[in-house]
């Protein structure tokens, strides 16, 4: 796969700890994603601009900073079906990651209000391996790709996925 060529594509993906997540590559600069389990499965963002590069030819990385304070940093090899990925928890979440598990988009003020509260430090560093479950190619700026919560999927949405 290409740099561009990741876009368009929604990755279901489990890390080595058991945490799925769900990853869509809207655009060269934006992705939308749902967490189904983890320490904050239930949430779920659209619209959280990126920076997604090639690093190597197949081999893509992607990372951001929430609201929360939450830094992120995610290799993808969708070739070799691996994932990498880092999480920098600010204390806060850590502490207390129910805060976090709801649509993020209506809550920006009160994440941003949270990680002003703080604490930031020390942070709760999260380094894994994955495997990815399954890739669909869905198509570029498609806003109906992640619409609602991991919660209100259909009860097979995870079941069989297909591999990658």
């Amino acid at each position: 796969m290409s740099a561009t060529s990741i876009v368009g594509h929604r990755f279901l993906y489990t890390y080595d700890n058991g945490w799925t997540y769900e990853l869509y590559v809207k655009n060269a600069t934006t992705i939308d994603y749902r967490i189904h389990s983890g320490m904050v499965g239930g949430r779920w963002v659209k619209d959280q601009t990126v920076d997604l590069t090639e690093i190597a030819p197949g081999v893509h990385k992607i990372s951001w900073t929430e609201p929360t304070g939450t830094s992120v940093v995610v290799t993808f090899v969708p070739d070799a079906g691996s994932i990498h990925g880092t999480i920098f928890f600010p204390r806060w979440v850590h502490e207390h990651p129910e805060r976090t598990v709801l649509f993020q988009n209506d809550h920006i003020d009160q994440m941003l209000a949270y990680r002003a509260e703080g604490p930031i430090y020390p942070l709760h560093v999260v380094v894994e391996g994955a495997t990815i479950l399954r890739i669909d190619e869905v198509g570029a700026d498609d806003d109906s790709v992640i619409a609602c919560a991991p919660s209100e999927l259909p009860a097979d949405f995870l079941a069989d996925p297909v591999p990658a």
